[in-house]
């Protein structure tokens, strides 16, 4: 559970430093941003459990083996996999977990985490007027202080570009001002004192435009802040993507999109037939038969040549608005062929990433054994190596099966593939009390190699020495 809220701390920190920048100066509250927190931390769960389950099995199993507890156990004919069975049945009730959790709970996490993030990617910053910078967060208005009090309140040299009204353009400059918020902070107060006010009206091609200048001793202003505030938009727009559906709703989806596709395929036979009608006689023997030989040597003397124009103009609008019609058919059904690919991606990813527990597990256990090393420093460095290894190559086969390079499932399934194999022959150096990861095993190793080359060398210049 440790390991596990560790790990999950550590992915939920690496999205908020990604997006950082959007939620920093929108004016979010404390719920909207603990909210967005809870929905994206649901959503790495599924991520976070295999590297805690990796990390925690290499602690306790190296504890074990510090402490030679593994060593008494072997001595009481208890092998590794004998003392591993009850973990692997733990193991896999959390494998069970895991895919209940990413088949029901992850889609909705889903759709409330993508939906939010998106509300407040599109807010805009707060209001915020920085000295000698023009402030055009409000539409068709421009707003420049060339200094402000250490108050935050109290601005001097304004300039004002107002363009909101149709037809007229505003600039208004004053010697000093105040800017208040409305207690709800739905508003701002304006007041500008000491200035002028210039205004042209009419159409600007025009040269009979009106223009008026307005001195003021005091100028009010009010601005509207609800384009700054948080609007949701409606969730349904998110609720069709892949990521937003459990298993039986991307099955439905995908038997959905592959009746289109048939669609699009009849739709070809039928424009094809309709604008080529010679294909609508053909009868089954039309390919064994030999093409009889054309009697006239040019094409043209078929034509009247009064009405030769007329039959290539034809001809080429035909052949452009088959090809256009075309065109449009086959992007349509890449879009499909692609949205087919994601929906079996995302089908496939609630069942890997629950394996992917199973699979580290007999990793980390074997790998704890060997090691013999307890704590956080070196299980921690295995650890890290090995899930980057499982993430690299769960990476690689994705974008391999969404670019249709690879099929979906073995694409999906290339990280188990590739680690099944490890586990494999890390539990069979655990089961024979291999040395694998120990260094003083290296170090005799090598000195035994460095007398056996001295040896030789010293047999081979006393040999050399003897005459004959």
């Amino acid at each position: 559970m440790v390991t596990f809220f560790v790990t999950l701390f550590v992915l939920v920190m690496q999205f908020l430093w990604k997006y950082i920048d959007d939620l920093v100066g929108k004016g979010l509250d404390t719920f909207t941003i603990c909210k967005l927190l809870f929905y994206m931390s649901a959503t790495t769960v599924p991520l976070a459990l295999p590297l805690a389950i990796l990390l925690s099995s290499i602690m306790t199993f190296g504890n074990l083996g510090e402490s030679f507890e593994l060593v008494a156990l072997k001595s009481s004919g208890i092998s590794l996999l004998r003392f591993m069975r009850p973990l692997i049945w733990l193991c896999a009730l959390i494998c069970a977990g895991a895919f209940l959790f990413s088949n029901y709970v992850i889609p909705i996490a889903n759709l409330q985490a993508k939906s939010l993030l998106y509300d407040i990617v599109n807010l805009k910053h707060g209001f915020n007027i920085r000295p000698g910078v023009f402030f055009e967060e409000m539409d068709n208005l421009a707003i420049k202080v060339s200094r402000k009090d250490p108050d935050g309140k109290t601005i001097h040299d304004v300039i004002i570009y107002d363009r909101r009204t149709p037809g007229s353009e505003k600039v208004i400059l004053a010697k000093q001002g105040r800017i208040e918020e409305s207690a709800n902070k739905k508003f701002v107060y304006i007041t500008l004192q000491d200035g002028w006010q210039y205004e042209e009206r009419g159409n600007r091609a025009s040269a009979d435009n009106e223009f008026i200048r307005t001195g003021f001793g005091e100028f009010r202003e009010v601005l509207d802040l609800s384009s700054f505030m948080l609007s949701r938009t409606p969730i349904n727009l998110f609720s069709t993507a892949t990521q937003m559906l459990n298993i039986k709703q991307l099955d439905k989806a995908e038997d959905s999109i592959r009746r289109q596709m048939q669609y699009n395929v009849r739709n070809v036979e039928r424009d094809i037939t309709f604008r080529y009608a010679f294909g609508r006689w053909r009868d089954t023997g039309w390919l064994n038969t030999a093409v009889p030989p054309l009697k006239v040597p040019v094409f043209d003397s078929l034509i009247p040549s009064g009405q030769r124009r007329y039959v290539y103009d034809r001809v080429q609008t035909n052949i452009r608005e088959g090809l256009n019609s075309l065109n449009m058919t086959a992007a349509d059904y890449r879009d499909k062929v692609d949205t087919v690919l994601r929906n079996r991606v995302e089908w496939h990813r609630k069942f890997t990433l629950s394996f992917a527990c199973m699979v580290l597990f007999l990793i980390g256990a074997p790998l704890g054994s060997i090691i013999r090393k307890g704590g956080l420093g070196t299980p921690l460095v295995f650890a890290v190596a090995f899930f980057v290894i499982f993430h690299v190559v769960s990476t690689i086969g994705e974008r391999l099966a969404r670019n249709d390079v690879m099929q979906p499932w073995s694409g999906m399934w290339l990280s188990a593939a590739v680690l099944i194999p490890i586990a494999g022959f890390l539990i069979y150096k655990a089961l024979n009390d291999s040395q694998l990861f120990n260094r003083e095993f290296y170090f005799r190793t090598f000195k035994q190699l460095r007398q056996f080359f001295r040896r030789n060398n010293g047999d081979g210049g006393e040999a050399a020495a003897v005459p004959e």
